[in-house]
């Protein structure tokens, strides 16, 4: 059994997980949508978000009654140490990149440069991040950051990683909390009453991403091991669901960005 069964295996049988997680992801309540219900199993872990969850064009500040960008980041902030509180996540640590929102692709080099630090200092047993399904650029760059730091470390013992899926497009269409294909066995977590209850009262601190959140369901919670992805490809045929969104981000400015970075990295 390698190290993200062994974690998997863990977590099905609803065990405390007590060997050190880092958990990734681009934006605070991400975590929590994806994996909210898992959270207080573990013993050691350290969450890491790339961005502050704050678009740097303040449309998203302005929306939620918030006079600045950085006045929306600090709710943000706020939200997630409450939804921590209520996940009872209490040995969970917490650090952020602070890239502003949907930049993160921006410097996919440099992002697999400081998660590689990260791994070296905090020596994990498993990542568990995103999955690269093209549901939204910082997404997908989580994706690309914590896989390129992985293979960066050369001759060292890179950490398992594990994915979980969020949103993507399928005929135009939102398909959440669904893996894109069949890249290896994924783990079904149905969560039982106290966990679903304990999940719920973690959404619900997050105020400002009541719309988003309400095309959720609590449960399942959907987990694999991750395959090695080719992110100078799209990760699945059609147009993605982050260019309808009016965002001015393609999918063809995406990979070649991440082309550019693993040229960088000496990954290519």
């Amino acid at each position: 059994m390698n190290r993200a069964e062994a974690v998997l295996a863990q977590l099905k049988r609803r065990e405390r997980v007590r060997s050190r997680i880092m958990i990734v992801v681009a934006h605070p309540d991400d975590e929590t949508i994806g994996l909210g219900a898992q959270l207080c199993r573990f013993s050691d872990a350290l969450l890491i978000h790339l961005t502050d969850g704050a678009p740097r064009d303040g449309e998203d500040a302005q929306r939620q009654g918030f006079a600045t960008c950085a006045d929306y980041a600090t709710a943000r902030r706020s939200e997630l140490s409450a939804a921590l509180i209520e996940g009872e996540a209490t040995d969970v640590r917490i650090a952020s990149f602070g890239i502003p929102d949907k930049e993160a692709f921006v410097d996919l080099a440099g992002l697999a440069r400081r998660l590689s630090a990260c791994l070296r200092r905090e020596r994990p047993a498993a990542i568990l991040t995103h999955s690269y399904e093209g549901g939204h650029p910082d997404h997908d760059a989580v994706a690309f950051g914590v896989h390129a730091a992985c293979r960066g470390l050369g001759g060292g013992d890179p950490p398992a990683i594990i994915e979980m899926p969020l949103y993507h497009a399928r005929d135009g269409h939102w398909v959440i909390n669904r893996f894109l294909a069949a890249h290896s066995p994924e783990l079904t977590l149905w969560l039982g009453e106290a966990d679903r209850l304990r999940k719920r009262r973690m959404v619900d601190c997050f105020h400002t991403q009541r719309d988003l959140l309400a095309r959720f369901e609590l449960d399942p919670e959907r987990l694999r091991q991750a395959p090695a992805y080719d992110f100078r490809v799209p990760p699945h045929a059609g147009a993605l669901l982050y260019e309808s969104f009016g965002w001015g981000i393609s999918s063809d400015e995406w990979r070649l960005r991440a082309k550019q970075a693993l040229d960088a990295l000496g990954l290519d």
